[in-house]
């Protein structure tokens, strides 16, 4: 079985800032790739309010020195080769757009060893449809993380037909070596078990502001209340932020996605209301 030990995470943003600390946390070294020097000047600031958080939140190990130390695992890089050149595993976590990311796997297919992995964080599209981009579809597989990934320390992991399966098992125990629960998928569903179940959720409660039923606030509070759950719908669209649910649902050919699409897109992207990254979004932070 493939031995990991080196890792390499394509984007810095919410949840791959996440992976990338998730992961130093335990120990990898890990090298975190963003487009420029700007992107990874905001990651820098990510990076250091996750071990604040880790420190507040009373992660195990993380007042006594851990999540600082975490900090020196970290590389940060805007050279895709550079990033890739020690990797045994790359997690792609870059936004939720086909082309975008098959054009960077042609780019690691020819910058990564052959010996590296590559993984995507897709939430919606299928390995299968990236695959032959990779130019090693035996050595490329998904793992999707929940948001918060220090608490809510879920891997989902699922290959597809062509995954070697020594792969698959070095990617579960990579997974668990970082602290995380590693779900084993048996067999290829678009939205995994987590998004399976989450995104009719999501979509149900966007149908509600769009037909006028209800406000973004009274559906989370009705949700809330009768659940006991700590969050809301539009609560999770703000966590998630509100530029991913945008591109999932521009790019669903359902008229309702595209109907929300436009909804997010004129009463909150075009005003820089992006959610809890950017200080407001359906709440101001």
């Amino acid at each position: 079985m493939p031995q990991i030990k080196n890792l390499t995470v394509l984007g810095t943003g919410v949840l791959g800032s996440q992976i990338a600390y998730q992961a130093a946390f335990h120990g990898f070294a890990v090298t975190a790739y963003d487009i420029d020097d700007a992107a990874l000047e905001k990651a820098k600031g990510r990076f250091s309010q996750l071990a604040g958080i880790y420190v507040s939140q009373k992660v195990a190990g993380a007042a006594d020195g851990k999540a600082e130390a975490a900090l020196d695992n970290l590389r940060l890089s805007a050279d895709l080769g550079d990033a890739v050149a020690e990797a045994d595993l790359v997690i792609e976590a870059v936004p939720e757009m086909m082309e975008l990311k098959r054009d960077i796997y042609r780019r690691l297919a020819e910058l990564a060893p052959s010996t590296t992995i590559f993984a995507t964080n897709s939430s919606t599209l299928l390995p299968s449809d990236l695959k032959e981009s990779t130019g090693r579809p035996d050595r490329f597989l998904a793992i999707h993380y929940a948001n918060n990934i220090w608490v809510q320390n879920i891997a989902e992991v699922m290959g597809t037909a062509d995954t070697d399966p020594a792969v698959f098992d070095a990617v579960v125990e990579f997974a668990r070596n970082s602290g995380m629960e590693p779900i084993e998928i048996a067999k290829e569903k678009a939205g995994y078990v987590l998004n399976s179940l989450l995104v009719p959720f999501l979509n149900a409660a966007a149908g509600l502001v769009l037909q006028g039923i209800s406000s973004p606030d009274m559906i989370d509070k009705t949700w809330r209340i009768a659940t006991g759950a700590p969050t809301g719908p539009f609560q999770i669209f703000d966590v998630v932020g509100l530029t991913t649910a945008y591109n999932i649902s521009a790019a669903s050919p359902d008229a309702g996605s595209q109907a929300f699409a436009a909804y997010l897109k004129d009463n909150y992207i075009d005003k820089g209301k992006l959610g809890v990254s950017t200080g407001e979004g359906f709440y101001k932070y």
